[in-house]
């Protein structure tokens, strides 16, 4: 179990650094988008802090949510 446990915090560490590179590939996102992107990083950079498989898999699935926002341009 604590394999699934790495994979999904090595994933959310991966989409964490992917919406970093879109948020500076897109520097025209609207403040309204940025700031919902931040808010969900925060939650999940929250959740992965938890050092456990409920966080980390909270942690991609708000990590992914954020990045579609990030590329949804």
């Amino acid at each position: 179990c604590v394999a699934n446990a790495n994979d999904d915090n090595n994933q959310c560490q991966m989409n964490l650094s992917k919406i970093r590179d879109a948020k500076v590939a897109n520097p025209d996102l609207s403040d309204a988008v940025k700031s919902d992107i931040d808010t969900t990083v925060h939650r999940a950079e929250a959740a992965l802090a938890r050092h456990n498989d409920d966080g980390g898999r909270e942690c991609v699935a708000l990590t992914q949510q954020a990045l579609q926002k990030a590329q949804s341009h």
